[in-house]
């Protein structure tokens, strides 16, 4: 479309969707050179995966990118508008063309995978197996979660990330420079900051706080000059637009969360009723306060875990608008609970520590399992101590391997729970420090 006036028509995000992957800007590793996606575009060979990662990434245009370079056949739903029917009649049109194609079996790409219900799954699962299609799905919640385990164990999983600054900037530059109706406006960024921090590294925010900011100014205007200031004032004044295709939802998510992190109930609670007013998913709000229950709360209230699990399980048996009942005191529960991340942090430390040591430190020798004579004879589990026929059922041993001695990966949190766990280890492991 080569007229400027009549291109604003289209939204921005759309008119600058990448047609190639040498257009597709960040997943440096999924698509970059010699990556598993770009190699298996370049093999002319895929199967069936999902990808999973923060709304606007580019999930749906690697989809479609990866489609017309296979030049398959494309279809897509989405899983909010279709059902059991739908998915059936897409099967169906697939099977009946496959007589008839050349470049391999089309391709169905289901946006929102993870609200598709068991049945709808499940009539995707036949059509997957046979190879009648590859299924492309794309998600922004853990598929572990929320795709059944036939479907997923035949699908590859890819993790997408949210845009860095440098990709941010590339698509600011593109949209100014190659976009007609910009490019015509004569528009000088001044400040970028402002633009990068709303856009949360998702590419269509980006674009449409971008898009928004420009409409902003009159259309005669003969220079456009965009800073901090003016997209904060625009986007102030234009929040209905800023969101028109549900974009807060994560930030209302985010500050949920935030507020039961911050021990707030009645931030926690005034956020819940927010998503529950906007037709969220009840499930999703109680699965959200489980993974927070053990993320921030921990150890310092393990009881916390099992009530936001009973939740999650009583939210999916009762449904609204009971279950909003349920939610409430598990949110002011969780909320009112004293924090602790002692045991993300532990377990980040220890993985980070098995990702940067060079090789596999050998298990201790007293500690390896020996259920064989010859294993006895080179030392197996020989010198282990058996803590149950010890005073107190504790005797103090290695249990880390010799080159990661004394490493303390868990410090107990700063709560009555933990501190008691303290006394405790300062009396058995006085090595560690506690």
């Amino acid at each position: 479309m080569d007229n400027p006036s009549l291109q604003n028509m289209i939204p921005l995000p759309e008119r600058l969707r990448p047609r190639n992957l040498d257009e597709y800007v960040g997943q440096e590793h999924l698509v970059g050179k010699g990556a598993v996606l770009r190699k298996m575009i370049e093999s002319g060979n895929i199967s069936s995966f999902i990808l999973w990662g923060p709304p606007g990434v580019g999930k749906t245009t690697l989809a479609r990118i990866i489609a017309n370079n296979l030049k398959r056949e494309f279809f897509t739903l989405s899983a909010i508008s279709s059902g059991v029917k739908d998915v059936r009649a897409v099967i169906e049109k697939a099977d009946k063309g496959k007589m008839f194609a050349t470049a391999g079996s089309p391709i169905l790409f289901i946006d929102e995978i993870h609200r598709f219900n068991k049945s709808q799954q499940d009539a995707l699962l036949g059509a997957v197996e046979s190879g009648t299609i590859t299924l492309i799905g794309a998600t922004t919640e853990n598929p572990s979660f929320e795709v059944i385990t036939p479907l997923l164990s035949r699908c590859q999983v890819y993790v997408l990330k949210s845009l860095e600054i440098k990709d941010l900037d590339t698509l600011l530059t593109r949209a100014l420079t190659q976009d007609s109706y910009l490019a015509s406006r004569n528009i000088e960024v001044k400040e970028k900051e402002a633009l990068f921090r709303f856009s949360g590294g998702d590419a269509r925010k980006l674009l449409n706080i971008l898009d928004i900011t420009v409409q902003s100014f009159p259309t005669d205007a003969e220079r456009l000059v965009i800073d901090n200031k003016t997209v904060t004032d625009c986007l102030q004044e234009n929040v209905a637009l800023y969101d028109k295709n549900g974009e807060q939802h994560y930030d209302i998510i985010s500050a949920f969360i935030k507020s039961m992190r911050g021990s707030d109930p009645n931030g926690a609670i005034y956020w819940m009723a927010r998503m529950l007013a906007g037709g969220e998913d009840p499930l999703f709000i109680a699965r959200r306060m489980l993974i927070l229950a053990s993320e921030d709360i921990g150890l310092a209230n393990p009881n916390a875990a099992l009530l936001a699990e009973s939740c999650f399980n009583a939210v999916h048996q009762i449904g609204m608008p009971e279950a909003r009942i349920i939610l409430a005191e598990t949110c002011i529960y969780l909320a009112s609970s004293p924090k602790s991340n002692s045991a993300i942090t532990a377990i980040d430390e220890a993985l980070a520590l098995v990702g940067s040591t060079a090789g596999a430190p050998p298990v201790p020798l007293h500690l390896r399992n020996a259920p064989t004579k010859l294993m006895k004879e080179l030392g197996y589990a020989k010198d282990y101590k058996y803590a149950h026929s010890f005073e107190g059922n504790f005797v103090d041993q290695e249990f880390l391997p010799d080159t990661l001695k004394g490493t303390k990966f868990y410090e107990p949190g700063d709560n009555t729970r933990e501190a008691e766990t303290r006394r405790r280890l300062q009396t058995l492991w006085k090595k560690y420090g506690y």
